[in-house]
Parts: structure tokens; C-alpha cells; sequence
């Protein structure tokens, strides 16, 4: 038979779970197959972080592209030459000097004279511009929802929600014209005195006041305006009481600006903003990322109306519809429970799933680093399902299975940083738990057959618990005795659990394919922070299996304690956890078993933007002046036409890459493409679909799709 690549199967056409388009990494004809197949049909939905920086939110599935890396891992020109590295000059200079006023020692090559003249004072626009993580996290180019750009747009569309929870205006609409984003509402518009002030001045605006916002995100005075300082151009218009005035900047910079009257509009406010290229380099919307904070924020919103292109987001019931959305096709063992009050909103159900998950907000904002509110409404499930069972069930026994959302509502909330992706005002915590509780206690006696569903799961949760203990003490005396050091692991210096680590965030372990590519791996890594675990061949396909298995199964249980999760991810001892294995039909299949391993017990891991995937080049293509390394058959055929009298050659493994040539691909031209859940509600159907039982359906989609090709 001949060999063709996979496309979507008829019957997931135009699903999140159909196998993605070819992107770069992708390889000859001869094994297309095993790309499209095994990885990009399984990686479909799974895509990055990132860097788990801000604003991540699980969204419906689409093809994986590959973003920029955080600042501190740029991406290489793609085939661009690999420069030799230059020897450090070395200047001597003479350290003595005469009696009286000391000489000003001379500075050396490579080194500036720190005195008055290296202080430097930059105006606000120059520091948003020149410190740009420090306003909106990650840069990205739009290929997950934590890059900058949706960002500056969850920035601007708060202001106009905040404008809604105080009650006015029920419609929102957002329109994308190319690179351009506008966002209008309906509210009171900006005061026109202010309008400039408000979108370029750093602490401008009317969050301050109690009186006008009390339950708003924006509290900082940062958010608009840091858009206007990383747009390429950026425009407000305020309409009020049949007046108007219209401002236009450009990189933050005033360039235009005008007012009158114009009758018969509707008051409001509209943001048109175009993300600088300067700051994102290329870049695209996503459109799916931008619908789903839209269904969010409707969720959030009870009545109020979002509209984007020919859609309209409304939700009527609230945090229930949003886990009915997020649970999809997979069902609850109850009916999702809700409680809504004047400035508290959740809702929880429990699946036959493993671990917690769970939606949390504070005044509109997703929150998907969790915080203080998270955690009180996780004390008060506990101790209200303890005091309705009269027992005293522990929390993971309450809370494995657990699918839940909370919205609060609070003045003056304490965010951990400017990306608001984390809650640590504490004075909320006595009274989130307590009113949870209150309202768990009071459900269960409503609902009694739901609660007796709730309960039961609880109590199968304790004795597979118990079980599972005996178990992990039997797997972890059994690693006792076959060695002290964990088996294939390789570590490094220093730890993503240790908060004394300076470099913390750069610790990388990779999950490598057999010792030969591990073996080159060793000798080009950082030993401060680069940890290489190798693989015996091809791991334990978990899709259905108990978890006990992956105690017994020696090899999965040295992966989870090389990593530490093995309890939960608060001792994690790496901040990125890279597969990397041959880009063949073997290594296809590893990283996929890797993948349903890490999607079906620690799929925490995934949702916290720490699982990548990495990239090495399938071909270098060379001459006597110049040597290109290219991830893509494209890449390739701009070297050789390039490079005369060339010489090409294809990696056909890991294992053929020597260890000076994988300085440069796990060093500072690394590329990893992210793995992140993009929409709950796909993977388990995504899994049983692929790494499930051999059905009638998986076979007659491998078979049509290769005869479609052939043809």
C-alpha cells in the first residue's frame, strides 16, 4: 500500500477532536502518517502555555501551532545558519593609582562604568513598552490563550463588563478586522474630560472610586493603557449625552484628537486596537480563543448579550452552564448543583474521572491560577458534604471527581501580579468557606438522591484510596531496594520546587527515547538546569486502565517520582516536562502514550502549561561556509537553493544528532511546542477514539484517509 498523510475523519469533520493540519516539524512522505496519525491527532487537543504565565483558559480543541517561546528561549530564524560561537576578548588593565582622589578604574571590554550616567528614568510608555511581561505576561504570537494579545483584549472587554455589573448597558460587541480588534459597549461612556487621561496616563482612572466601581477587575489604572502603549495604532471614542470625543494614539503617543457633538448615538465607548508588531513580531487571532472568553464571560454575566461576527453569547443559569459546557458529552453523576447570591456564585458535580478541576473568578476575571477564593471553596465542599454525612471524609475523598466553579464579587481584590491570574486577598476566605458550606448542607437536603450519589462516590474514592496505598508503599519499597537514585534519571542541579532557586523557572526534564539520544542529550545540556530520564522502549498504554496500574508498572512510576508528582504537582521538580523522542512512526507512538498517561492521571500538569513537546530538525543542509538546520521540507528546499554544492542530510533519530549539534537545539534555540487542554470535554472522546480499543470506526478512518490520499 502506498503512503499518504491523515486527514480528519469523516465522522469528526469539523470537530476539535479531527486530526490537525501539517505545521512545521513535519517530515517526508514516509511517515506522514505516523505525524498525523498518532501525534497530531492525539496533540489536536492538547496545545501549550506557557510558560503558565497569565490568562490561561481551556477553549475547544484546534490544530496545534507552534508559538514563541517566553524571552528567555528565543526561536531561531527558521534554516537560519548557526553562528560560531566568538571567543571572549580579554583586556588587562592596570589597578593602581596615585595618592589622593582614586582613579576611576577602567572598564572592561564587554562591561559598562556603573556611576550617574547608567541610571536610567523611564516614562511609564517607555517602561510598558521596554518591560512588557511585567503588564501582560507572556508576548506569544497568538497560538495560546496566555499570549499578550488576548491580554490587551481581556483588558479592554473588562472595562466594558465593569461597566455592565454596575449596571449599565446589556450589550457588548466585539468585531476582528484582520490584525485590528474593536470592542463597543453600551454603558455610560468615558467622561470626555478624561477620555485621553484615562487610556494614557498610568493611574487614570475610575476604578479608584467606590462609588462608581465597586466590583471591578481593573484596579490598577495599568490595563487600557498598556494597550495603547503596545498597539501600532489605537483609537477610543466616548459618546455621552449626544457628544463625543475621539481620541487616536500611535505606540502610546498622542496623535490625533477630537470632540463634538453628534445626535442619535447611543452612549458608550468603543476601543480600536491593532497589537504593535514591533513588540509581537507575526502574530494571529485565534478565533476560537476569543470566542470562548466570550462564553465565559457570559457565563459570568446572567442577561448580558456579547456578540461577535454572526455570534451571540448569552447565558441564562450562569456557572451551571458553563459546566454543562465544559462537561460536554461526558456525564455527571448528579445534576450540576448551584448556588447564586448577591456577591458569591458556584456551582460542582462530580465525574468518574481522576483529580479536581475547577473555574474561578474574581469580578468577571478568570483566575486560572486559583487563589484564596479557590481554595475556601474547596475547604467548604469538604466540610459541608462532612457535616451532611455525619463523617469525616478527607478531602481528596470528597474532592476527586470534583468539577467545580466560584464567582466572587469583592472591592479592592489583591492579585499576585498585574495579569491578575492568581487571588491572595485572604479577608475572603472566613466567609467563602462558611457560606459554601451552609449552602452544600442545604443542597444535600433538598436533593437527596443527588446527595446520595455525591456520598457514594466518596466513599468509592476512600477505598480505592486505601487500596491504592498499599499499593504505592509496596512500589515504593520495591524502588527502594532496586536503588537509591531513581533508575534512567539523570538529574540536575537545581529544582522547580525549590524556592531558594534562583533559575527555578528553567528547569527542563526530558523524557527521552532509549539511552543513544538521551546519551548526546547528557553531554550538550545545562547540568543546572536539564534533567534527562530515558525511556526502555515503548510505555504502558493507560487509556482504561485502573491507576493502580501505573504503580505497578515500574517504568510510569519512575517518571512520576522523577517528577514528583506523585501525590500531587506542589512538589514538582521541574517547571517544563519535555517529550522527546524520534519523529518516526515508534517515536510517534511513544509521545502519545506519554500524552494519554499525563492527560488521564496528572492532567493538572497539562492545564498549568507545563508539558511541552520538543522540536529537533529532520535535515542539515550544508557546504563548505555555511551550515542550516531545517524543521520542515520547506526549510529545507530554501537551504538548498541557497547554499551551493550542498550537502543534505536527514536525521532519521535522536540518536544521530551528536552532542555539539544538541547544544543548540536544547540550548537557546530550542524549540518546544506546548501541549495545553484547550476544552475538557474533548479529550476523553479524543482518547477512546484513538488510544482506545481497534473499532470499526478508528479502522475505517485510517483506511479512507490513506485510499483519499492515494487517489
Amino acid at each position: 500500500m502506498r503512503r499518504g498523510s491523515y486527514r480528519s475523519a469523516p465522522q469528526l469533520r469539523g470537530s476539535a477532536c479531527a486530526p490537525a493540519r501539517r505545521s512545521r516539524g513535519d517530515g517526508p512522505d514516509g511517515y506522514k502518517e505516523a505525524r498525523s496519525a498518532w501525534t497530531r491527532s492525539l496533540a489536536a487537543p492538547c496545545e501549550r502555555a506557557s510558560g503558565l504565565g497569565g490568562g490561561h483558559l481551556p477553549r475547544p480543541l484546534r490544530p496545534p501551532r507552534v508559538g514563541r517561546l517566553p524571552d528567555s528561549l528565543p526561536h531561531p530564524a527558521p534554516g537560519a545558519p548557526v553562528a560560531a560561537k566568538k571567543k571572549s576578548a580579554r583586556s588587562k588593565t592596570s589597578g593602581k593609582t596615585s595618592r589622593g582622589a582614586p582613579k576611576r578604574r577602567a572598564a572592561a571590554p564587554g562591561q559598562g562604568v556603573y556611576d550617574e550616567s547608567a541610571i536610567q528614568t523611564l516614562d511609564a510608555l517607555e517602561h510598558i513598552r521596554l518591560r512588557t511581561g511585567m503588564y501582560i505576561g507572556r508576548i506569544g504570537d497568538g497560538s495560546h490563550p496566555q499570549d499578550g494579545i488576548y491580554v490587551m483584549l481581556k483588558e479592554v472587554i473588562d472595562n466594558a463588563i465593569d461597566e455592565y455589573i454596575m449596571g449599565h448597558g446589556k450589550r457588548i460587541t466585539v468585531h476582528r478586522d484582520g490584525p485590528t480588534v474593536e470592542v463597543r459597549d453600551y454603558g455610560r461612556g468615558i467622561p470626555l474630560g478624561k477620555v485621553v487621561e484615562c487610556v494614557s496616563q498610568i493611574n487614570t482612572g475610575g476604578k479608584y472610586n467606590d462609588d462608581v466601581f465597586q466590583f471591578s477587575v481593573g484596579l490598577n489604572g495599568v490595563g487600557t493603557k498598556a494597550v495603547n502603549a503596545l498597539s501600532s495604532s489605537f483609537e477610543v471614542c466616548s459618546w455621552r449625552d449626544g457628544a463625543f470625543r475621539r481620541a487616536r494614539f500611535h505606540q502610546g503617543r498622542l496623535d490625533e484628537d477630537k470632540k463634538g457633538k453628534e445626535a442619535g448615538v447611543r452612549d458608550g465607548t468603543l476601543v480600536r486596537f491593532t497589537p504593535d508588531p514591533e513588540i509581537f513580531g507575526t502574530y494571529g487571532w485565534d478565533e476560537e480563543t476569543i470566542a470562548h472568553r466570550l462564553r465565559y464571560y457570559a457565563h459570568l454575566n446572567a442577561g448580558l448579550t456579547l456578540e461577535y461576527g454572526k455570534e451571540k453569547y448569552v447565558s441564562q443559569n450562569g456557572l451551571a452552564d458553563l459546566l454543562r459546557d465544559e462537561l460536554g458529552d461526558a456525564q455527571p453523576l448528579y445534576d450540576v448543583a448551584h448556588c447564586r447570591m448577591d456577591r458569591l456564585e458556584f456551582a460542582w458535580t462530580h465525574t468518574n474521572t481522576y483529580g479536581e478541576t475547577y473555574f474561578s473568578f474574581v469580578n468577571g476575571q478568570y483566575t486560572n491560577d486559583g487563589g484564596t477564593h479557590q481554595s475556601a471553596f474547596r475547604e467548604g465542599v469538604l466540610k459541608g458534604v462532612n457535616e451532611f454525612a455525619g463523617k469525616s471524609f478527607a478531602g481528596e475523598d470528597v474532592r476527586d471527581g470534583l468539577l467545580g466553579a466560584i464567582a466572587v464579587k469583592i472591592q479592592d481584590p489583591v492579585f499576585e501580579s498585574q495579569t491578575k491570574n492568581k487571588l491572595g486577598s485572604t479577608e475572603v476566605r472566613g466567609w467563602i468557606v462558611q457560606e459554601v458550606k451552609n449552602q452544600v448542607v442545604r443542597w444535600c437536603h433538598s436533593h437527596p438522591e443527588e446527595a446520595a450519589a455525591l456520598v457514594d462516590k466518596v466513599k468509592a474514592n476512600e477505598r480505592v484510596r486505601k487500596e491504592l496505598s498499599a499499593i504505592k508503599k509496596e512500589a515504593r519499597e520495591r524502588a527502594r531496594k532496586v536503588a537509591i537514585r531513581i533508575p534512567k534519571l539523570i538529574d540536575c542541579k537545581e529544582h522547580y520546587d525549590d524556592p531558594r532557586s534562583k533559575r527555578r523557572d528553567e528547569t527542563t526534564i526530558f523524557l527521552t527515547e532509549g539511552d543513544s539520544a538521551g546519551g548526546a542529550m547528557v553531554q550538550a545540556r545545562d547540568v543546572h538546569t536539564q534533567a534527562i530520564f530515558s525511556l526502555r522502549g515503548k510505555p504502558l498504554n493507560t487509556f482504561g486502565a485502573k491507576r493502580d496500574a501505573i504503580y505497578k508498572n515500574e517504568e510510569l512510576y519512575n517518571v512520576m517520582r522523577a517528577l514528583g508528582i506523585e501525590d500531587d504537582l506542589d512538589r514538582l521538580r521541574y517547571n517544563r516536562v519535555v517529550i522527546a523522542t524520534d519523529a518516526d512512526v515508534d517515536g510517534m507512538h511513544i509521545r502519545n502514550l506519554l500524552l494519554t498517561y499525563f492527560l488521564r492521571y496528572f492532567e493538572e500538569l497539562v492545564t498549568k502549561g507545563h508539558l511541552y513537546i520538543l522540536e529537533t530538525p529532520l535535515f542539515r543542509v550544508r557546504n563548505r561556509q555555511e551550515t542550516r538546520y531545517c524543521y520542515t521540507e520547506a526549510e529545507r528546499d530554501e537551504a538548498m537553493k541557497a547554499l551551493s554544492k550542498h550537502e543534505v542530510t536527514r536525521f532519521k533519530g535522536l540518536g544521530e544528532i551528536s552532542a555539539n549539534e544538541f547544544k543548540s537545539f536544547i540550548g537557546k534555540d530550542i524549540r518546544l511546542e506546548p501541549v495545553a487542554i484547550k476544552q475538557m470535554s474533548e479529550v476523553g472522546r479524543c482518547l477512546e477514539f484513538y488510544m482506545g480499543k481497534n473499532t470499526p470506526e478508528r479502522r475505517a478512518f485510517i483506511v479512507d484517509n490513506l485510499i483519499s490520499d492515494v487517489a
